[in-house]
């Protein structure tokens, strides 16, 4: 509990607030709190400050960096907070909440759009379990004119990231999403959500569009790019959009980096490659030499695991690639 902000402070009111030692002596708090840490300090200097507690929280995979505990989720559990901290010491986390990226469509398919994605350096929290869900993969629609299937939503706390679109078939329209999916033969890609992700690519000629990424919309056919975020200690990309498919001469479209799925290319070379990230996504196949999802020539490439990649698009004989699943990681100060 603070001690007062104005009024008379004691001796005995700082030690049961901090501890230390009999002789109880100011220079025992140098830097407690806001109170200097050299040179002169007063009873003043004790106004509203506070022991520092910290957050000890349990759940997914816990790793320690410097001052940091790093808990990453690639599967739905529980993330519990067993001590509360206070503003002297931490009461928020820092957070990435990314989405299922979409799967890509068929014949000639749009690639899915990646999964949302969120992040923020500081949310309140309280000393209770969290239901921690991360969103699965988009589903590549095979051998049929039908698009891909929406990724999974993730969750945390007040957080929630939405699924990619899947990407558009021959019969069916790319679907919006956190970043919504690329076009197939001349039809225009979907909407992503504000503050996720960003539209898909329109499509033209033998070329489905590609997947809206975190940071870019899909092209004609390139999946968008995502986001580098280095909550973990390492800088990687999440949330790329799925290439689209080719028909013939002039290649597939590349998968954005964040995991994005390549596109395929039935008749010709090259395949679309696959996007770097956390997990990198699958190149697309080529028809003949090459196998994407499902092992089938000229189909997209999945998207990378636990990136929120969408799925790359079919070429014209085999399916599009699923998306890649979402992940949540929580950060916070520990000491």
């Amino acid at each position: 509990m603070a001690l007062q902000s104005s009024g008379a402070i004691s001796l005995a009111n700082i030690q049961t607030e901090f501890g230390g030692s009999h002789p109880i002596s100011l220079s025992e708090y140098y830097g407690s709190d806001t109170v200097p840490s050299s040179g002169a300090i007063s009873f003043d200097d004790f106004y509203g400050t506070s022991n520092a507690v910290f957050i000890a929280a349990t759940g997914g995979s816990i790793v320690t960096s410097g001052d940091y505990k790093i808990h990453t989720f690639t599967g739905s559990s529980t993330f519990t907070i067993t001590t509360l901290g206070n503003a002297a010491g931490s009461n928020s986390v820092e957070y990435l909440v990314v989405a299922g990226g979409g799967g890509g469509g068929s014949s000639i398919g749009g690639g899915g759009g990646a999964g949302g994605y969120r992040t923020a350096t500081s949310l309140s929290v309280a000393q209770q379990g969290y239901s921690v869900t991360v969103g699965g993969s988009g589903t590549g629609r095979s051998r049929s004119p039908l698009g891909g299937t929406n990724g999974g939503n993730s969750v945390f706390s007040s957080i929630t990231s939405t699924g990619g679109g899947g990407g558009a078939g021959e019969t069916d329209g790319a679907n919006s999403g956190g970043s919504g999916g690329g076009g197939e033969r001349g039809g225009g890609g979907a909407s992503g959500t504000a503050g996720q992700g960003n539209s898909g690519g329109g499509s033209s000629g033998n070329n489905g569009g590609g997947g809206g990424g975190a940071s870019a919309s899909g092209t004609n056919p390139h999946g968008g790019s995502g986001i580098q975020n280095n909550i973990d200690g390492t800088n990687y990309y999440y949330a790329g959009g799925g290439g689209g498919g080719r028909n013939g001469g002039g290649g597939g479209g590349n998968g954005g980096n964040g995991g994005g799925g390549g596109g395929a290319n039935t008749g010709g070379t090259p395949h679309g490659t696959g996007g770097i990230g956390r997990n990198q996504g699958q190149p697309g196949g080529q028809s003949p030499g090459s196998y994407g999802a499902g092992g089938t020539t000229g189909s997209g490439g999945n998207g990378g695991s636990n990136t929120g990649g969408g799925g790359g698009g079919d070429g014209n004989n085999g399916q599009g690639g699923n998306g890649g699943s979402g992940i949540v990681i929580i950060k916070y100060k520990f000491q």
